[in-house]
């Protein structure tokens, strides 16, 4: 059973850092691609970033390019989302996805199969 356990959201002030953290398990981790998404209110889940298999390659959504870095560590099972520079429209809460299938890369929703639970990240003005 592939569980994804989210961590590391909170409240934070515009112009700060957090760091997101999912951890995975019951499936081999270093096979699938690993995302970002992430949920207003009223809103549609949207994609934020993306890291393949190997972490050798990366996208992100123009909204958070040059701001957000994703990576993943395989050998603890764990996809990391590093914000900086913050800002109010970031708040949402953010979940990860597991791609459905082995050593495909996408940034669309629907190529996930697993998704955590979520984590929520406010930022204030």
């Amino acid at each position: 059973q592939v569980q994804l356990v989210e961590s590391g959201g909170g409240l934070v002030q515009a112009g700060g850092s957090l760091r997101l953290s999912c951890a995975a398990s019951g499936r081999t981790f270093s096979r699938y691609a690993m995302g970002w998404f992430r949920q207003a209110p009223g809103k549609e889940r949207e994609f934020v970033a993306s890291i393949t298999w190997s972490g050798g390659g990366t996208a992100y959504a123009d909204s958070v390019q040059g701001r957000f870095t994703i990576s993943r560590d395989n050998n603890k099972n764990t996809v990391y989302l590093q914000m900086n520079s913050l800002k109010p429209e970031d708040t949402a809460v953010y979940y990860c996805g597991m791609a459905s299938r082995a050593f495909t890369f996408s940034t669309d929703s629907s190529e996930y199969e697993y998704w955590g639970q979520g984590t929520q990240v406010t930022v204030s003005s």
